[in-house]
């Protein structure tokens, strides 16, 4: 019973692997294509990883539990965050949408000037006059 479990978790984690696969294969820009990574594989890897749980409470090997759940924890922690990260990095630096997308909520939101991205502490001439 407890391998017809392991094996539901570790066929799902795999469906949704491929499915963040294809969705970066055919999807048409950055942002779907992160968007696909980060959903689908989170969740892919997660109900892998919850496979080797189940595997190593049924063993009695409570450090592979432990380093499993961490490695879940980590996972969960990192991947949205990271994925937010880049996606912001890549509309600062103006990649563009793909032409069909209808709603861009960030147009006109940020000021993305050179001067914040190359790491001068945010300092425009504007700034330094104003303290002035």
């Amino acid at each position: 019973m407890i391998d017809l479990i392991a094996g539901i978790f570790v066929l799902s984690g795999a469906t949704f692997c491929l499915i963040a696969a294809i969705g970066m294969v055919r999807f048409p820009d950055l942002y779907v294509r992160m968007h696909a990574a980060t959903k689908a594989g989170t969740l892919g890897v997660g109900l892998a990883l919850m496979a080797v749980v189940v595997f190593g409470a049924v063993s009695g090997d409570l450090g592979t539990v432990l380093r499993a759940l961490a490695a879940l924890l980590f996972v969960l922690l990192t991947a949205p965050i990271g994925a937010h990260l880049l996606a912001r990095a890549a509309y600062a630096t103006g990649v563009e949408m793909w032409h069909k997308s209808e709603v861009d909520d960030l147009r006109g939101k940020y000021d993305f000037s050179r001067d914040v991205l190359i790491g001068d502490g945010g300092a425009t001439d504007e700034a330094s006059e104003d303290r002035s």
